[in-house]
């Protein structure tokens, strides 16, 4: 679970990166590449939130 905390915040930092690169630049592929950044990550914390939801559904109490 740290390792995914640490992902979370280093996606956060290269986002804010790009945008901050776009600001500075003017040059519009960084804040495409921020963009894919931002929907790749989003699409990954769905799909592990998912199966987290899947994973307490089919817990079967004894």
């Amino acid at each position: 679970m740290y390792v995914l905390r640490i992902l979370g915040v280093l996606l956060v930092i290269a986002v804010g990166f790009c945008f901050l690169a776009h600001v500075l630049t003017g040059e519009r592929r960084y804040l495409d590449y921020a963009g894919r950044l931002l929907k790749y990550g989003l699409v990954f914390a769905l799909i592990l939130f998912g199966l987290l939801f899947l994973e307490r559904a089919f817990l079967i109490p004894v």
